[in-house]
């Protein structure tokens, strides 16, 4: 037993020297040490000795015993010293280079003029509502005055998912379904993406972006829906921004109008730009027609109220001179870096 004792100590102190993990380690550490160890064994037998033996043996284990926890709190600690040592000489830092640059994110210019947008009608009193992208035949049209023959429901200027549901052509399904819902007085905007069947180029798009203005209420008239687009040019455009009315037909409206601004470029002289007309058309707008009141609920002989749709990317386009509306999705960051 004796022997054994010896040759265990030995063989141990020679895999924990060459012992090179602390996995390696801790499976050792069970091997001679554990419940089912080597030592462990070993000791089990001492019931076969004679009373002589027992404490020469039993002072020889434990002797063994303590070179090896010894040695494996020893080979520990090396580990421990080589395994920070390797981290550190990983994980060093030269911090002589020079750093590495951080770009930084900037809003896109509609992002930029749809939240001007907002503060402006927010501080007129005007709540935010938003609405559903594909809409139903009857809030797309049909409330909006626009029965089945109407030219605006052909499937070459729409995207029908069926017979009966669209992709919206504006946002003025939301104005219906906040009228359905809502007693006046009624102020909102609800922007969003709406869809139309056009062919890209410099001034169409497929998908684009449209902010719907409503507000009913007794009393309101054409005047105040004038004080309020001119109250809207002239903080997105400047203090000595104008605007004018012209006389045009929506079914939704009556009366309608088409608004213009007095072009930025030539300050209403006339040039390339507006066509030599002095002013470019930015929206349309009128009071709502008696029949859109009366298919919501709304009594038009005791409530008036005025509606417009303007599109962000035509007044981001003014706002900030650009003059090909295709340059707002390429997401080319040479253009939109210099917003």
């Amino acid at each position: 037993m004796k022997e054994q004792l010896e040759k265990i100590r030995q063989l141990a102190e020679k895999e924990l020297t060459e012992c090179g993990a602390a996995d390696v380690l801790e499976n050792l550490r069970v091997k001679y040490l554990g419940k089912k160890g080597e030592l462990t064994a070993i000791l089990k037998q001492m019931g076969q000795l004679s009373a002589e033996e027992r404490p020469v043996i039993g002072q020889l284990a434990n002797d063994v015993r303590r070179t090896i926890e010894e040695k494996i709190t020893e080979r520990a600690e090396i580990l421990r010293t080589e395994f920070a040592a390797r981290k550190l000489k990983e994980e060093t830092i030269d911090v002589t280079l020079p750093g590495k640059k951080q770009n930084v994110g900037k809003l896109h210019p509609l992002t930029v003029t749809l939240n001007d947008v907002k503060e402006i009608f927010l501080g007129m009193g005007f709540e935010v509502v938003e609405g559903p992208e594909v809409e139903t035949d009857h809030y797309c049209f049909e409330a909006l005055n626009m029965p089945k023959h109407h030219p605006a429901r052909d499937t070459q200027d729409t995207f029908y998912i069926n017979d009966n549901v669209v992709l919206r052509t504006q946002t003025s399904s939301v104005q219906i379904r906040t009228m359905e819902k809502k007693k006046p007085p009624i102020r909102i905007i609800s922007p969003g993406r709406v869809y139309r069947s056009d062919a890209v180029d410099a001034t169409h798009s497929p998908i684009f972006h449209q902010i719907e203005g409503l507000v009913i209420d007794k009393g309101i008239t054409m005047a105040d829906l004038n004080g309020t687009l001119e109250l809207l040019m002239k903080r997105l455009y400047g203090e000595d921004c104008k605007i004018r009315l012209r006389p045009h037909h929506f079914p939704y409206t009556e009366p309608s109008a088409e608004v213009d601004i007095m072009c930025f470029n030539c300050h209403g002289e006339g040039c390339p730009m507006c066509k030599n007309e002095g002013y470019i058309e930015v929206l349309g707008a009128g009071m709502v027609h008696p029949k859109v009141l009366e298919g919501c609920g709304i009594d038009p002989e005791v409530y008036s109220g005025f509606a417009f749709g303007i599109g962000l990317e035509r007044i981001t386009m003014g706002r900030y001179e650009i003059n090909d509306l295709r340059l707002l999705y390429e997401n080319d960051m040479r253009f939109l870096g210099q917003f």
